[in-house]
């Protein structure tokens, strides 16, 4: 089971939100490209990025702190936030990009979504961000009333055989996972599925890591890392322990 390092860039520096609230943000770093390659020393093999100020505005908008990024490490690197366009998706995969993040557009349009996915496959890796089993787009501020499995049933009709899944609710929150949600996303939509929202402690880890067979691909770890409850390598060691 892969083990993601999770980056929120917002105005050029590495913050954690609560919930998604942007009122509700902890700085960590001003500086990006560090934290990038503090996580791969750790032994991170992919780096999960996320534009929030691009996700709140609806288009790329921290694209200096994501080149740094690139400039930095040597590992793989997936971005989200404001990909909303087939130029925007075109232009961060032209930089080094290995796959684009894609929530709210896929959530209000099944056409936009078999587009990319026409066109770029899988690098392109559709986002399902849910709170209360309903997706929620722009940033998380806006409520859809679509179904998180439907939607992820509805993406993998085309084609898409990877998504991330993310409890808003519990993301940011060191509240732990929520099993049951996860369980009922894996089973109802087929998809395999990198987990995120909530992670606290190595127990999540172990928990999600019995979900594998189910379809757990990944999972995205980020305030449990910069508050110090979970080391990487430890995270990573779980990950990667045979059942």
């Amino acid at each position: 089971m892969l083990i993601l390092p999770a980056i929120d860039l917002k105005n050029g520096k590495c913050v954690r939100l609560f919930q998604g609230k942007a009122e509700k943000e902890t700085v960590y770093s001003e500086d990006p490209a560090a934290m990038s390659r503090r996580w791969e020393g750790e032994g991170a093999g992919y780096l999960h990025v996320v534009d929030l100020d691009g996700a709140f505005q609806g288009r790329p908008a921290n694209l200096p702190a994501v080149l740094s990024i690139l400039k930095s490490v040597r590992i793989p690197v997936e971005l989200g936030g404001g990909m909303r366009t087939m130029e925007s998706i075109e232009n961060a995969l032209s930089t080094g990009v290995s796959r684009i993040i894609v929530g709210t557009k896929a959530a209000e349009s099944l056409d936009f979504a078999e587009q990319a996915y026409t066109a770029f496959g899988e690098r392109v890796v559709p986002s399902i961000d849910a709170r209360e089993g309903k997706v929620a787009v722009s940033g998380w501020e806006s409520e859809t009333g679509i179904k998180a499995v439907k939607l992820g049933a509805d993406l993998r009709k085309i084609g898409y055989a990877l998504a991330i899944y993310t409890d808003i609710s519990r993301d940011g929150t060191l509240r732990g996972l929520n099993f049951p949600g996860i369980e009922s996303f894996l089973d109802e939509t087929g998809l395999q599925t990198i987990v995120a929202g909530g992670v606290s402690t190595l127990d999540d880890v172990r928990g999600i890591k019995k979900l594998e067979g189910k379809g757990v691909a990944g999972l995205v770890i980020g305030k449990a890392l910069y508050a110090g409850t979970i080391s990487l390598p430890a995270a990573i060691a779980a990950g990667r322990k045979k059942e």
